[in-house]
């Protein structure tokens, strides 16, 4: 009682306190029962002046408009001096979501709340001189450097009308929205698993399949039909969802409901030839065994044609056969698209016909000067060696000799390879130790000296290795903290550039372009056992990788409220299983 009441009494000094100091205690006391944890934090003040009161003085600022709460959005607030800048953040959800858990909520192995950390609490930590406003970006007029928000109460709230926002720069970073590929019936029969709402549907409707089977009046087909799990995508999404799935019917379903046990069917439906092609073919080979031993089927080779809410038809690719199948739940999990906003953006400056907004290695949107665009709604349009090669070439000769010698080239390797990162690629591919080999004659003999002509077919080959990034949290993460130390650094690297030489052009870029560096992936497997695929090509599966899992993803969490929530639910889940409750 008494620890309990001192705690009371600090937090209340803690919370009155108007300092914007952060102060963190953490308190361990150990008794017979273990040990009790204590944390607190103080509280900032935030400013929560709607956009038409802004302090006068804060005009001289530039504005920067930050668009989406996601792992782009966030990790660029959370490392950008903002005492440089007028902040402001618009997105229609007050909480970041660390989506690589999603799967475990749906499921009931992590709770919903557990994952999320509301955005106020990120912002608070920047002695409130960032500004967010819960609404929905409806439409962005580059012309005059505006967005145009819509609140996301609804109609019935008091003063809810549409505002819009005055930018100097602005950072979309809205994600993506599922990808249906215009199939006939998923919008309306599947769920989806894109966000925290998304999973919290999910799981209500895992438990109802249960419950309706259960129920005294059905036919023993009419069960199965109702326990029949389809998930479409054998991505690292739809792979999860499956494991988690399965887990939780071997786990704690059974036990729950005895009588439907050996009636539960999970089908993952892949139109590749492999689910989990994106990992190591060892890695895919291993999840494809494991799903056959526990039960999981696994149809490869099929196109989903269509969705009732009955049935799911598709088409078997080998055999050109068209057959259906009926289901009580499909989860749609098949990758992303464009959102309307960014489409309407897209259209407005001339980019209609692309896949994602377009941006360049700096992240700014081709085509603007003070866009920027990270995450999953945006793809970097990577310059080709070749669209320069005249430029290059003209650069590194140096005595305008007409040819380039190999120390010529060495001289300038350097900025090719920053400017370039296919040409690095390129040479780890080919293995080759010295940039010199680079410019061998095709017997692989030494040249003392080529010209643009010898230049081009060495680097013929280079651009073929340029690839697109994948759309994943690693590196939205990365964009936004490679985005917020280009503003903080921005006055100072004009006058004192850092990045490459300019071939076609004078002087240097401001900065180096992005560069993304893969710290691996996992592909949690059920049963206690995960997959990783980590740098230096090594491949890890098992029992040990599933605590490597575990322990990565608990140290990635936001913050440490969520990261003491995550870790106690999986605590909770090994002491007394998954809750079943429908909330």
């Amino acid at each position: 009682m008494t620890i309990i009441s001192f705690f009371k009494r600090a937090s209340q000094a803690f919370h009155g306190c108007s300092s914007y100091t952060k102060l963190l205690i953490l308190f361990t006391t150990f008794s017979s029962s273990g040990g009790i944890v204590a944390y607190s934090e103080s509280q900032s003040e935030i400013n929560n002046t709607p956009p038409a009161e802004f302090n006068r003085n804060e005009r001289k600022k530039k504005r920067v408009v930050v668009l989406g709460t996601g792992w782009a959005g966030i990790s660029f607030l959370k490392n950008l001096d903002v005492s440089s800048y007028d902040v402001q953040v618009v997105s229609p959800r007050n909480y970041f979501a660390f989506t690589p858990l999603l799967p475990s909520v749906t499921c009931g192995t992590v709770e919903a709340r557990s994952i999320a950390e509301p955005v106020r609490n990120i912002i608070k930590k920047r002695n409130g001189e960032i500004q967010f406003w819960e609404a929905e970006c409806v439409k962005i007029d580059a012309a005059n450097n505006k967005v145009f928000c819509k609140p996301n109460f609804g109609s019935s709230v008091v003063g809810t009308e549409d505002f819009s926002l005055e930018y100097d720069y602005l950072v979309i970073a809205v994600g993506a929205q599922v990808n249906t590929f215009n199939t006939p019936g998923v919008m309306e029969n599947c769920h989806f698993l894109k966000d925290l709402e998304d999973a919290q549907k999910l799981r209500r409707s895992v438990i109802d399949c249960f419950e309706k089977a259960a129920l005294p009046n059905l036919t023993e087909e009419e069960r199965r039909i109702n326990l029949h799990f389809v998930v479409v995508g054998g991505g690292p999404t739809g792979v999860e969802f499956a494991a988690e799935l399965h887990d939780f019917l071997q786990e704690d379903l059974v036990n729950i409901y005895p009588m439907v046990k050996d009636l539960v069917k999970i089908t993952v439906i892949q139109s590749g030839d492999h689910i989990l092609n994106m990992f190591d073919e060892r890695i895919s080979s291993f999840a494809e065994q494991k799903f056959q031993r526990d039960g999981i089927e696994v149809k490869t080779g099929c196109r989903v044609l269509s969705v009732s809410d009955k049935e799911i038809t598709m088409k078997v690719k080998s055999k050109g056969e068209v057959c259906s199948i009926p289901h009580g739940l499909v989860v749609w999990s098949t990758g992303v698209n464009t959102r309307p906003v960014v489409r309407d953006f897209m259209e407005q400056i001339g980019q209609a016909n692309r896949r994602a907004l377009a941006t360049n290695e700096w992240l700014r949107v081709k085509g603007c000067e003070n866009v920027y665009a990270l995450g999953d709604c945006a793809t970097i349009d990577q310059r080709k060696v070749m669209e320069d090669i005249g430029a290059i070439f003209k650069a590194a000769d140096k005595d305008n000799s007409g040819t380039l010698t190999v120390q010529e080239f060495r001289d300038i390797i350097d900025d090719i390879l920053i400017r370039y990162p296919q040409v690095g690629l390129y040479l780890r591919n080919k293995h080759l130790i010295d940039v010199a080999d680079l410019l061998k004659d095709p017997e692989g003999n030494d040249r003392k000296e080529v010209d643009i002509e010898g230049l081009k077919q060495a680097l013929s080959h280079v651009d073929s290795l340029t690839k697109s990034l994948p759309a994943t949290a690693q590196v939205a993460a990365q964009q936004g903290t490679y985005l917020s130390r280009c503003f903080n650094r921005m006055e100072e690297c004009k006058d004192n550039p850092e990045g490459p030489r300019r071939f076609r052009g004078s002087g240097r870029h401001h900065f180096r372009p992005f560069e993304y560096k893969h710290f691996g992936q996992f592909a949690p497997l059920g049963g206690e056992q995960a997959a990783a695929e980590l740098p230096g090509d090594w491949v890890s599966m098992g029992h040990s990788t599933q605590w490597l899992w575990y322990s990565v993803y608990a140290s990635k969490q936001v913050s440490w409220r969520t990261r003491v929530l995550v870790v106690s639910d999986w605590t909770r889940r090994f002491i007394f299983g998954r809750d079943s409750s429908r909330i």
